[in-house]
């Protein structure tokens, strides 16, 4: 068991998600960056998909209640165990009573904190994750909540460090043009020759864009139709929307662009005030 004794500025249960529900409305959620998930998960043997906990901005610090092996991946800021610094993408051996702390990365948005056996809170619609659009799963952590964990997996931890990977400043995109690109005029040509400003307005639904106006010709109402993480969406002030993991499953602007699937990961790791630039996917 873990005991939050501080849970930073906003720290979720999350797993891959509940696929397979949008027919009634419901969106898949999950890690917004699945990919550091799956490391943490790796690194202590688990299944990939266990749940774990995801930690906007750092802050988080816990006590686990028996002898346990962690792991904090995704956004390289510092961790600390009873104080004294440790590796991040690494397994990490805890005693009973020890308490990890997940400072802030200089890069990067949110971290993810692996427990050998997983956050082994009630699944809802077969996931763990926390879907702050819909309310569904988990709330979030708040000092004092004491967390489940699951029976540790027959495997062992096979590797006892992961490579770091580079985290550049500016941010590419690569992109495919959406279903309503011929609404726009040079839309698509607009979105690839400026650069855009993340606003503070951002979330797991949703990255909200500044820049330069993507100006549209079609101004005829759009039915309301499904929509899919990384759908580029182009609001009257034409000022793009970029979804993200907990976004609804319809909309009713017109989608200029998708995001590929392979850069979804790093948009769930993009900060307020970072530039981001679109290219031909």
């Amino acid at each position: 068991m873990i005991q939050v004794l501080e849970p930073g500025v906003l720290t979720l249960v999350q797993d891959l998600g509940r696929p397979g529900w949008a027919h009634v409305g419901v969106g898949r959620a999950g890690a917004a960056d699945a990919g550091s998930l799956r490391l943490g998960n790796r690194l202590v043997a688990n299944d990939d998909g266990a749940a774990s906990l995801e930690v906007l901005l750092g802050g988080l610090r816990v006590r686990v209640l028996y002898d346990s092996t962690l792991a904090v991946t995704g956004a390289p800021g510092p961790v600390w165990v009873d104080g004294t610094p440790v590796a991040h993408n690494a397994v990490l051996e805890l005693a009973a009573g020890a308490e990890l702390r997940v400072g802030t990365s200089p890069v990067g948005l949110r971290s993810y904190v692996a427990v050998r056996g997983g956050i082994d809170v009630p699944p809802v619609l077969g996931s763990r994750s926390t879907d702050q659009l819909t309310g569904l799963g988990p709330p979030p952590l708040a000092a004092g909540d004491v967390l489940p964990v699951g029976p540790a997996p027959d495997r062992w931890p096979v590797v006892e460090l992961a490579p770091e990977h580079s985290w550049p400043t500016h941010v590419v995109l690569p992109v495919q043009p959406g279903p309503q690109a011929d609404w726009f005029d040079d839309g698509l040509a607009v979105l690839f020759a400026h650069e855009f400003t993340v606003t503070p307005a951002t979330n797991r639904v949703a990255l909200r864009l500044s820049g330069t106006a993507v100006p549209r010709h079609e101004h005829r109402e759009l039915p309301s139709a499904g929509l899919v993480p990384g759908a580029v969406q182009i609001p009257p002030d034409g000022q793009p929307v970029v979804f993200g993991v907990d976004h609804p499953v319809t909309g009713g602007y017109p989608v200029l662009a998708v995001v590929r699937g392979r850069a979804l990961d790093r948009l769930g790791q993009v900060r307020p005030g970072e530039h981001v630039r679109f290219v031909v996917g």
